[in-house]
This record gives structure tokens, C-alpha cells and sequence, in this order.
């Protein structure tokens, strides 16, 4: 026995084998030796007398059980009410002695057997504690965890159609053919007298004898400002913290250099990628490779059922309880990352809260976010001027109800926005995206929903989504593209409507590996209730035509567990909408516009 046993079984020994005063004729020997020869039960269903009802059921249990050391009379019976003499406890003190001696010998053996593996296991056991303690000494936070991504992105874009930028009559004068000292048009130049040169100096220069002029189109306008091949990065660092294991406090650092990229500006912005990102400084500013907090928020559960969240930097779907899609597992063109619904899921991002209640299958989410929640100054029409629940907030109103099961789901949601908060060109054409951002209001609905196959295989999963936007709007402004061609003075209510549909196949050709595509309609307007009837054509012209096309293709190598690289393709087939269509213009003045391009994007987890 171990020594600790040893120590707990010899009061009991002592007490029951101490010397007494004891006469011959009071010691019945026969009784004793009767007693420790009965053979011992192996189960303490063999006792007749003994019930699960009587309180020492479980000890009689656990003897017979694990020693095998009680012993019953011939009869079948344990008589547990009748009184035992000091010998006859002894006899049944000595019997589980004995069998706990063989336990032991057995184990001693086994010890000696695996003696080696055991020392094995000891070194493995010290090792790890040490390893641990090191971690302890050395570790940034005991309540932080940190992950980070960064992204390489290499590629370039090129830009076809005859589509020349033909003015609006009324705002500006025809344009001058031939022009030799002709130059990229200013965003200024808007107003009576402004001129559109006809030619523009191509990509390698033009000179005073005219030579080296190309027209004046959308195409060769993008050439020479998103025509380059160029490399771009973005790095996000999280610390998730928690305090009590179910809530989550987030920090996210974030830095990029996307803001002069051929990505998503300044002619074109639905090429915009989602990785693309650079802390925005002002107007005409370059922040490139500037780290800023791109979210602070906490998270903690209300009860069983509800989430609370709130935080000074906070994005819309980080306060929904359901994400309602399944694409894509590596991003390209961001017009494919709002469920085809981009008014509705704007991801708008800044100081707001929210809450989600969820149970089952079923969820409810309702947030607010104000992106100037910041600033002090509340007066509409003056720089800088935000605010919470005011006309300068840039503020969304979202509620959402899903439903989601082993691999489907489904969500609609609503959105309300104001004060500018909204679409942007990169997931909306030019016309789409100016009524929106500068309507008084903006009521936007989104149905969305995916499946996913059970196994992988030849049935890829599939997302789709679609969005409607009604804004209310009444002023004057010019859209503000590659130059000021468009005046929606006069138009009070604008509706747009955008969709989509994603396809992803997983384990392709390589475990780990996944393809996908995608095909959709980024917003584009449809109607409006007053105002011209139609924009970059006279107004006698009715048709509506600022519909256009999106593709996306992607193979995603999954290198190692941390290291992807995704080569992808896209093709756009009218990025400005109506803008670059000239309808109802006068003369030979072309009305395609596209955009096809590429690149290669390598991320590293860790």
C-alpha cells in the first residue's frame, strides 16, 4: 500500500486489533473462522437481505465491487443488522487488505513493465511546463488574442468601347474638334462656356504639331488615369479581447495604400476591390501606409437569447446576427460582398450600436451607425458637420430577420439612410450612387439567401441576393466622375435596384482548394418621378438604359493552412451606366464603354 493508505487503514487496524482484558470462554473462535472462510460475493445482488433502499447500499457496492472483500452467510444473506464482533471485523479487515495488496502488486508490475514509456511521458509532461510557464512570462495579454491578414494584390485593368464624353445641352457648349492644346478636363470646368475637347493627348504624350492626340473617350480617359499595372497591399491586425470567455471587446488596425491604385478610381469605380483600403486624410490627400483603428467595439451577451453591441467604430454587419451569404471564400471585385444588396447592407461604418436576439434557427437584429458620429458641429451645409441623428450623421437604421439551418439560410432586411451615408462608386454606377448619397432619405430592402452542399463535389453552393432603393431627393448638383456631365436639378424620387448570383465549388482538383464565380447587376437607377427624363442625352429622350453587368472568376490555391494565392478575372459591361451610353446625342459619338481586368491576390494569416 502507499504510504497515505497505509496512514488511513491503521487507526482502523490499531482500534480493532488492540489488546483487551478477554476471557477464553467470551472469544467464539468457530464464529471467526465460519465467518472468514464463507466464500466472498462478487456482486451484491447474491445478498437477499440487502435492498438499493438501505443507507449503507452504496459502501456494500463499492467493496464487494472494486476489492472483493465482503463475505455472506451460507444462507444466502448479509444480515447487516446484526452486531459484529472485534474478530470477525479484523477477518473482514485483513481480507481487503490483502486484496488491496494485489491491486498494488499489479500496478508495481505494470510501472516496471512500462518504466521506459513512462519516463518518456514524465520528460514529454516537464517540457510542456516549461513551455507553458515561458508563455506565461512572456505573453502579450492573458484576456488578448491576435490574428492579422495581409494582402498583396498585383494587376492592371484595360478599358475598350467608342463611347465619347459628350456634355449635357443646356450645361455645356459642343465640343471643339481638333483641339491641339486640348487637356484632361478639370473637375471645375463646369458652367456656361466650359468646352469638351474632342481629342485628348494619348498615353505616350502629345505634342504642339497635334500628333499624339487619341478622341476624347471614356476608354482613353481611364487608359491614362487607371491604366497602369500596379501593386497594392493591405494589412489588418485584431486584438480580440475577453473578460468573462463570452463577451468580446475588438480593435482592428488597419493600413493600405489603394487611394491612387487602378482600383476603384478615379473613372472607374467598380473595379473597386475589397481588399482595397487607405485611411481617408481629406479630400485630395494621399494616406498611403498610414495605420488607423478601422474598428472599436464591444460585444457581450444579454441573457440566453440576446447580444448587445456598441462601439466607436463599428460597421453595420458586425451587429447582425446572420451574415446572409456564402460567397465567396476569397474576395475580388467588392461589388459581390453586400448579398446583392448594397443599399440595404452598406457596411457603413462609425460610432453606433446595436442589438440581436436569436434562438434557433430564427434571429432579429436592429443597429444604428453614424460614420460622422465624431463631429461636433450639427449645422447642415457647412464643412465638416456631423453628428448623431442629425441631417449631417451619414446614418443607417438596419433590421434584419433570418432564418438559417444546417446549410441554408435566408434574411431580409431593411435600412434606413441619410445624410449621405449609402452606396459609393464602388458597388453603384455614377447616377445611382449621386441620388443616393445626396438624398434627403433613402428606404432601401434586401432579400438574400445561400445553400451549401453537404459534401463537396460537382454541386457548387449557391448565394444570391437581390436589393431595392427608393430616395427621396430634390436640388441641384452635377455628378462628380471624370467630369461634371451630369445635373439632376428638378428630380425629386429615384429608384434603383441591384442583384446578384455567386457560385463556389470547394476541394477543387486540391483538398483546400476553391473555385468560384459570379454574375450580377451592381445598383443601377431605374426610375425617377420628375426632372430631366433622361441624363447624357436631350430631354426629349425617355429611355432609362443605366442597367449594366458584372463577372467575376477566381481559383483559390490554398498554399499551406496561413499562405492563399488567388488569381481572379472580371469584366465590366458598361461601369458608368447611362453615363458613357450618350444617349439621344447628336452625331457619331459611340456609346460602349467596358472594363476588363486582373490580378493576382496573396494572403497570409496568422
Amino acid at each position: 500500500m502507499k504510504p497515505f493508505q497505509q496512514l488511513l487503514v491503521a487507526p482502523a487496524a490499531l482500534g480493532l486489533l488492540a489488546p483487551v482484558a478477554v476471557q477464553a470462554s467470551e472469544l467464539n473462535i468457530d464464529s471467526v473462522n465460519k465467518y472468514a472462510a464463507e466464500e466472498q460475493v462478487t456482486s451484491i445482488n447474491q445478498f437477499s437481505d440487502v435492498k438499493p433502499t438501505d443507507w449503507a447500499f452504496q459502501a456494500l457496492s463499492n467493496l464487494i465491487e472494486r476489492y472483493g472483500c465482503v463475505a455472506g452467510y451460507p444462507n444466502g444473506t448479509y444480515k447487516g443488522g446484526q452486531a459484529m464482533t472485534r474478530y470477525e471485523a479484523a477477518a473482514l479487515l485483513n481480507a481487503c487488505l490483502d486484496r488491496i495488496t494485489e491491486v498494488t502488486d499489479e500496478l508495481k508490475r505494470l510501472m516496471a513493465e512500462f518504466e521506459k514509456e513512462l519516463a518518456v511521458l514524465r520528460g514529454r509532461v516537464d517540457g510542456l511546463e516549461a513551455k507553458v510557464g515561458e508563455l506565461e512570462a512572456t505573453q502579450f495579454s492573458t484576456t488578448t488574442k491576435l490574428t492579422g491578414k495581409a494582402t498583396f494584390i498585383m494587376g492592371a485593368n484595360s478599358y475598350g468601347g467608342n463611347a465619347q464624353i459628350v456634355p449635357v445641352p443646356g450645361v455645356f457648349l459642343p465640343a471643339v474638334a481638333n483641339d491641339p492644346a486640348a487637356v484632361l478636363l478639370p473637375a471645375s470646368l463646369v458652367g456656361a462656356g466650359a468646352v469638351i475637347p474632342s481629342f485628348v493627348p494619348g498615353a505616350f504624350g502629345a505634342n504642339a504639331a497635334g500628333i499624339g492626340y487619341v478622341p476624347n473617350t471614356w476608354a482613353n480617359q481611364a487608359r491614362q488615369t487607371q491604366g497602369a499595372t500596379a501593386f497594392n497591399y493591405d494589412i489588418q491586425l485584431n486584438f480580440d479581447t475577453s473578460f468573462t470567455g463570452k463577451d468580446l471587446l475588438r480593435t482592428r488596425l488597419r493600413a493600405g495604400n489603394f487611394a491612387q491604385s487602378p482600383f476603384g478610381q478615379p473613372v472607374v469605380g467598380l473595379n473597386a476591390t475589397e481588399a482595397g483600403f487607405e485611411e481617408f486624410c481629406g479630400t485630395g490627400t494621399d494616406c498611403g501606409d498610414v495605420v488607423a483603428i478601422n474598428r472599436l467595439f464591444y460585444q457581450f451577451p444579454l441573457g440566453s437569447n440576446f447580444t448587445a453591441t456598441i462601439g466607436g467604430r463599428v460597421r453595420q454587419d458586425d451587429m447582425l446576427a446572420v451574415w446572409p451569404s456564402a460567397y465567396p471564400a476569397d474576395t475580388v471585385l467588392d461589388i459581390f460582398t453586400y448579398a446583392g444588396a448594397p443599399g440595404t447592407y452598406s457596411l457603413n461604418l462609425g460610432a453606433g450600436g446595436g442589438l440581436w436576439w436569436k434562438s434557433g434557427g430564427f434571429s432579429i437584429s436592429a443597429n444604428y451607425v453614424s460614420a460622422n458620429g465624431d463631429v461636433g458641429n450639427p449645422i447642415a451645409g457647412t464643412p465638416n458637420c456631423g453628428g448623431i441623428g442629425n441631417a449631417c450623421s451619414a446614418q443607417t437604421g438596419t433590421g434584419q430577420i433570418a432564418y438559417t439551418g444546417s446549410n441554408w439560410g435566408i434574411a431580409a432586411a431593411y435600412t434606413y439612410s441619410s445624410g449621405g451615408a449609402g452606396l459609393y462608386t464602388g458597388n453603384g454606377t455614377p447616377l445611382a450612387t449621386i441620388f443616393q448619397t445626396n438624398a434627403a432619405a433613402t428606404n432601401s430592402v434586401g432579400i438574400s439567401a445561400y445553400w451549401q452542399p453537404t459534401n463537396s463535389g460537382w454541386v457548387p453552393s449557391i448565394s444570391a441576393g437581390w436589393g431595392i432603393n427608393r430616395s427621396n431627393y430634390n436640388g441641384t448638383t452635377t455628378l462628380n466622375g471624370a467630369a461634371n456631365l451630369v445635373s439632376t436639378t428638378g428630380i425629386t424620387n429615384a429608384t434603383s435596384q441591384s442583384w446578384y448570383v455567386g457560385l463556389q465549388w470547394d476541394d477543387v482538383f486540391i483538398k483546400g482548394n476553391s473555385f468560384g464565380m459570379a454574375v450580377g447587376q451592381p445598383t443601377f437607377l431605374t426610375s425617377v418621378s420628375a426632372g430631366p427624363a433622361v441624363f447624357g442625352g436631350p430631354a426629349a429622350a425617355t429611355a432609362i438604359v443605366d442597367g449594366n453587368y458584372a463577372w467575376e472568376w477566381w481559383y483559390k490555391f490554398q498554399v499551406t493552412d496561413n499562405i492563399s494565392v488567388t488569381p481572379a478575372l472580371y469584366y465590366l459591361s458598361a461601369p458608368l451606366g447611362q453615363v458613357s451610353k450618350n444617349v439621344g446625342a447628336i452625331g457619331p459619338v459611340g456609346s460602349d464603354f467596358n472594363n476588363f481586368g486582373g490580378f493576382i491576390k496573396t494572403t497570409f494569416k496568422f
